[in-house]
C-alpha cells in the first residue's frame, strides 16, 4: 500500500521528498524511521506499533543498543534489526520533549542523524512519523518545520545521496494540515 501522496518535491539531484497518509508499517520503502525515547523503550504510539509488529528481535535488539550505548540523547538516532517487519532495518531517532529547550533543533538533528545511517548502509528510501508532536507535546508548526527544513538539508548537504527517496508519513488531521501550511514556507513550492 503505498498510500495517498499529499505533498511532493524533486530535488537538483533528483531525490524525491513526499507527505503521505499511510501507515507506517505499510510504507514501500527500504527502512523505516521511529519516534523513540532516549531508552528505546516502545510504550505508546507509532513506537509501540512498530515493535508489536516487529516482535521480539527489534526488542532484544534494543536492548542490546541500550546496554552497550546507554540511554540515547535527544538529537540523536540509532539502528536496530526489523524483526518481522519487511524493512532492511528500523532507525530510532530520538527526539526532544517539550521544555528540553531547543527543541526544534534537537528534532531536526534527530531525523538528519537518521537519515544519515540510512545513507551510511546504502538504503534508497526512508519514512518517517511524526516525532516529538505526540506524548512529547512539541507544537505542532515547530515540528511541522523541523520535519521539512531536516530533509531541505540533507538533499542540499548529500546532492549525490544514494538515499533517492525520503517520505513523511502521517495520518490525517491537525498535524497534516500544519506541514501542509508550512510546506510552502519551508520548500518553496
Amino acid at each position: 500500500m503505498a498510500g495517498t501522496v499529499i505533498e511532493k518535491k524533486t530535488f537538483p539531484g533528483g531525490q524525491t521528498f513526499a507527505v503521505v497518509v499511510n501507515d507506517i508499517l505499510y510504507e514501500p520503502v527500504q527502512c523505516i524511521v521511529n519516534a523513540a525515547n532516549g531508552m528505546l523503550a516502545h510504550g505508546g504510539g507509532v513506537a509501540a506499533a512498530i515493535a508489536d509488529a516487529a516482535g521480539s528481535e527489534l526488542l532484544a535488539d534494543c536492548r542490546e543498543i541500550i546496554a552497550q550505548r546507554g540511554r540515547i540523547a535527544s538529537g540523536h538516532a540509532v539502528v536496530s534489526k526489523a524483526g518481522d517487519l519487511p524493512f532492511r532495518g528500523v532507525i530510532h531517532a530520538v527526539g526532544p520533549k517539550m521544555g528540553e529547550g531547543d527543541e526544534e533543533r534537537k528534532l531536526g538533528q534527530a531525523l538528519r542523524a537518521a537519515f544519515d545511517l540510512a545513507e551510511e548502509r546504502r538504503w534508497r528510501s526512508l519514512s518517517f512519523p511524526a516525532g516529538s508532536s505526540g506524548i512529547f507535546m512539541v507544537p505542532a508548526a515547530l515540528c511541522a518545520r523541523a520535519y521539512l527544513r531536516s530533509v531541505k538539508e540533507f538533499f542540499a548537504a548529500n546532492p549525490m545521496s544514494q538515499l533517492r527517496e525520503i517520505r513523511l508519513c502521517l495520518f490525517m488531521g491537525p498535524l497534516l494540515e500544519t506541514v501542509k501550511k508550512e510546506w510552502p514556507k519551508v520548500l518553496g513550492d
